[in-house]
């Protein structure tokens, strides 16, 4: 029996995270769409691997609709859309000084914009009987000070997940993916930064794509959330 190359498209293609995931799945064979308002032009396929970019923001919905037609001329069903993309920086200041634009700029890329995703790319998605993984963060449980917009969006995020699981379901699936502290591999980090998580080490962003390729076959799994974060949010923290 001929197995079928699968399609995904992932947003935020131009981070840590994003890269991660898409070379992840172009190196298990999967044809991969790449989106992101910059940095696209650093992303390369293996050889024989089937890599398109797409210049959009997601917050923009006149943006979205184009590279869902950009998408739908590259041929072929979609198979999996990871919502990756979302302004890094959790810490925005003082709720105080915390300015209206600012506010709404986090939700429209963090929140808005898997909403809009979803939106447009349903009926791709749907055809294929695919599914979707949201890159949530373990922000959506738990927070520092002064990161209000970022812990909003993500939690968010997370009730928006079910919500599609329930209303998208049965031919979509919908989880998330919920990162702890997520590094580069030769990132500066300490003994310590890597000690004070039960797994030993701070992660990887091939950690939150093997997360995302396991969603992507695990086909009784919906509306659901995998906390990738090394057991930081099962630790109990005193400080003496």
């Amino acid at each position: 029996m001929e197995i079928q190359t699968k399609t995904a498209l992932v947003t935020g293609a131009g981070g840590l995270i994003g890269g991660g995931i898409i070379d992840h799945l172009l190196a298990r064979g999967w044809r991969v769409a790449a989106l992101d308002v910059a940095g696209l032009e650093a992303l390369a396929a293996p050889a024989g691997g089937d890599l398109l970019r797409v210049e959009a923001d997601v917050a923009d919905e006149d943006a979205v609709a184009r590279a869902t037609r950009e998408v739908g001329d590259w041929g072929g069903d979609l198979d999996l859309l990871v919502n990756n993309a979302g302004m890094a920086g959790a810490v925005s200041g003082p709720v105080e000084m915390l300015d209206r634009a600012g506010w709404d700029r986090r939700l429209a890329v963090n929140l808005t914009g898997p909403f809009l995703m979803a939106k447009h790319f349903a009926p791709a998605l749907r055809a294929a009987r695919g599914c979707i993984v949201n890159i949530t963060s373990t922000r959506a449980h738990m927070s520092e000070p002064d990161c209000e917009s970022y812990a909003a969006s993500k939690g968010g995020l997370l009730a928006l997940t079910h919500a599609l699981a329930v209303s998208l379901g049965p031919e979509l699936r919908v989880n998330a993916v919920a990162p702890g502290w997520i590094a580069a591999a030769d990132a500066d980090l300490s003994d310590a930064d890597h000690a004070q998580h039960p797994a030993g080490r701070v992660g990887t962003p091939q950690d939150v794509a093997e997360a995302v390729a396991y969603l992507a076959e695990a086909g009784f799994l919906t509306g659901q959330e995998i906390v990738l974060d090394g057991g930081m949010t099962r630790k109990m923290i005193y400080v003496e």
